[in-house]
């Protein structure tokens, strides 16, 4: 008798919950800026992706609801079919002025973005060579493409080339995140773009943590580096995060992205995203990039707390950017901690296995512009006040 998938399904869910690795989504009740609302009780956020505190600017809601108003919610199709809409082509035409880019292509989530990025460039003759730690949709984009997945160790350029070296002569794209979402530290950009270009490799970025928040006026982590087109021919960042909006981008050459514009599967065969949904995404880059205090209050924030936190003696990791976790080890820890902040009124999710390796769970605290220094100095506090024993 085949066994039963569902009930197979089922065993795993219990292994997991008897590992204390059960996940369930919270619901928020209400959100004000960085203050949420969660079964009736107020907490401070600080495990937010909104970098820029851009999620509910007026400005960006008004050009929502103008374009809602104009055009409706959905977009009714995928893009070559009758969903791509003026508001689409607006923020295409954006993004790339933004990332110095000659084309880019909208896609409804990053995950499809990475999906439909790597399906289209690769297949299993060739190889992907990618960080230990990139972001789940790069290592699964690679391996549902069909190529070989070789892993080299954390920012590691000695270990990339080796792996390049191992791939022979066939075609090989090196892919990484620029900013890793569950550390926050940054790719060695540069190394790896000298490393391709020596290895005739190509070379892909997932800027999804850095756009908006790297870089002159918000650019990125590429262009923090230094690093043209020439030198990173596929860009790839998110507009949920320091844009407070939803869907992502592919940016390069003419040729890559009418490459992507007939294989990429996930571009061709998914439902563009709603039309006023691009118009607000267009108002949040024109926002990010004309408020260069947004980037300067949230670095004077990460000095503050990263300052604060060396005080208190906690076990930070090496990170510059808004994105500061502070790894506990075990997994029982990171979620007695998480859950003692809660009751002081701070929401700081638990990290644990397997979305971090095993013995590395964490508290991934992320800051915001839109949170103050008063904001910061009141986590450090309670901070200071979980027990030694849980922080060691």
């Amino acid at each position: 008798m085949r066994p039963d998938l569902l009930q197979n399904l089922a065993t795993r869910i219990a292994e997991r919950e008897r590992a204390g690795l059960l996940r369930r989504a919270r619901t928020l009740d209400a959100a004000d800026g960085m203050r949420v609302t969660i079964s009736g009780r107020d907490l401070l956020n600080f495990c937010s992706n909104d970098y820029l505190g851009l999620a509910r600017d007026p400005r960006i809601i008004k050009a929502l609801r103008n374009a809602a108003n104009e055009c409706g919610v959905s977009s009714t199709a995928a893009h070559l079919v009758c969903g791509h809409y003026r508001e689409h082509a607006r923020l295409e035409e954006v993004l790339c002025e933004w990332t110095g880019r000659e084309a880019a292509l909208l896609f409804s989530s990053g995950w499809l973005a990475n999906l439909g990025a790597m399906q289209a460039l690769l297949d299993r003759h060739c190889t992907c060579v990618q960080d230990k730690l990139n972001h789940a949709s790069l290592l699964d984009a690679a391996q549902l493409a069909g190529a070989a997945l070789k892993r080299y160790p954390h920012n590691d350029t000695e270990g990339a080339a080796r792996q390049l070296e191992n791939a022979g002569e066939n075609p090989a794209l090196l892919a990484t995140d620029g900013v890793f979402s569950m550390g926050g530290d940054i790719a060695p950009l540069r190394e790896l773009a000298s490393l391709c270009k020596r290895e005739g490799a190509t070379l892909m970025v997932d800027d999804a943590h850095g756009l908006g928040v790297l870089g002159g006026r918000g650019a990125g982590s590429v262009n923090a580096a230094g690093l043209s087109q020439e030198d990173v021919p596929v860009l790839m960042a998110t507009l949920g995060k320091s844009l407070g909006c939803m869907g992502a981008f592919v940016a390069g050459s003419r040729a890559l992205i009418e490459g992507l514009t007939q294989f990429a599967r996930t571009f061709v065969y998914t439902t563009a995203m709603p039309p006023a949904l691009a118009a607000a995404a267009c108002e949040a880059v024109r926002i990010a990039r004309e408020e260069d205090w947004r980037r300067d209050k949230l670095r004077a924030l990460i000095a503050r707390f990263r300052e604060g936190a060396a005080q208190l003696g906690l076990p930070l990791m090496d990170s510059a950017t808004a994105i500061q976790p502070i790894v506990l080890g075990d997994a029982e820890h990171a979620v007695a901690a998480s859950r003692t902040l809660e009751d002081g009124g701070f929401l700081v999710t638990a990290i644990r296995p397997p979305t971090v390796p095993a013995g590395k769970a964490r508290l991934r605290i992320t800051l915001s512009a839109a949170h103050g220094a008063s904001d910061v100095d009141r986590l450090l506090e309670a901070l200071a006040q979980l027990p030694r024993h849980a922080i060691a």
